[in-house]
């Protein structure tokens, strides 16, 4: 894979003990370094013009003028130093590369993969919160439609909490079409499976709120049942993954249950999805707070485009998500 990549990202410092930290890309290079064909892109920062594409004008001369002063807490979680505005910009603009470079052709062992930091997709259009800043993969999927003449973006945030960033700014917009697979009842305690859009984004919005403890069954099952056939009926230009890997297992902050291989059958699965609409397929860094586990399932990613065939599940969904899946189909949602 080719993967974007900046050091600035490296200079929003989160304090001791915080768990959105530097170690997190790190730990990624680190892994990476032990594998063959990665190739590293050191994009363009975000224009402040994409940023204000997605969020309030007023809020962006808030967070700027914030850290300029040097920064400090936004919010519980949320920290910010001086040089976190330039870092905010770095992991937008890779987003940007990301979706640029998918919807120029480049897949295969050349699909992209923005691994940027503050992560995005908790940012709504004038707040940060949840560690985010700046909404990555929106101001990329904004970027595609505005800039490259997408006719459509579908984004599969399959990160254990709900992208109420994205969900919000593009809940009445007909052009982008939202997927979360979450857990149900964690941070930030949005994505109920009724909201599924309004005005002309009604039914662009599917949300997957599954209870804590389900693994990789359900997970393969959710996309194969629902956001697959969702995605192949909008039929994108662009889909772009909010890939963050705090479902694991073995994550701190999550009682979910995805194995590393999960993800790289869940990777199988929207490669397969993005073959069959003829869309352009890049992959956003979200959260994962687990160092190793983090780095093992980026680089399972990676392994996937260079030909590695992961453990797919060997047993059904369970009971517990099935009654999720039931709420889905109430809404209109899996195979017509």
């Amino acid at each position: 894979m080719n993967f974007g990549y900046h050091e600035h990202c490296l200079d929003h410092e989160t304090g001791y003990r915080h768990p959105e930290s530097p170690d997190r890309l790190r730990a990624i290079r680190r892994s990476l370094a032990r594998q063959h064909g990665v190739e590293y892109v050191a994009a363009d920062p975000a224009p402040e013009s994409a940023v204000t594409a997605v969020h309030d004008a007023g809020y962006v001369s808030a967070i700027k003028d914030f850290c300029e002063g040097g920064g400090g807490d936004w919010d519980d979680d949320t920290v910010a130093v001086e040089a976190t505005w330039d870092a905010a910009l770095a992991a937008a603009g890779q987003a940007i590369w990301a979706a640029e470079r998918a919807l120029a052709g480049d897949d295969g062992r050349d699909t992209p993969f923005a691994l940027g930091r503050p992560p995005g997709h908790h940012a709504v259009e004038d707040d940060a919160m949840g560690f985010c800043f700046v909404n990555n993969a929106a101001v990329a999927a904004q970027a595609a439609i505005d800039d490259c003449d997408a006719d459509g973006v579908a984004i599969l945030d399959w990160d254990v909490h709900h992208g109420n960033g994205i969900h919000d700014i593009f809940y009445e917009d007909g052009d982008v079409f939202y997927a979360s697979i979450h857990e149900a009842g964690l941070y930030p305690g949005s994505g109920d499976v009724e909201e599924t859009g309004e005005g002309e984004g009604e039914g662009t919005t599917l949300n997957v709120p599954l209870p804590p403890g389900c693994g990789d069954a359900d997970y393969c099952a959710a996309v194969d049942e629902f956001v697959g056939p969702a995605f192949r009926e909008f039929d994108p230009d662009l889909i772009l993954v909010s890939a963050g890997f705090d479902a694991h297992r073995h994550d701190p902050i999550s009682r979910m249950r995805v194995t590393t291989e999960g993800y790289g059958a869940l990777t199988v699965r929207m490669r397969e999805v993005a073959e069959a609409v003829d869309a352009g397929l890049g992959f956003v860094l979200e959260g994962g707070y687990g160092l190793d586990t983090l780095a093992e399932s980026v680089t399972m990613v990676h392994e996937v485009f260079d030909g590695r065939e992961p453990v797919e599940p060997d047993e059904d969904a369970t009971d517990r998500a099935r009654s999720i899946f039931g709420d889905l189909r109430d809404q209109g949602f899996g195979e017509k």
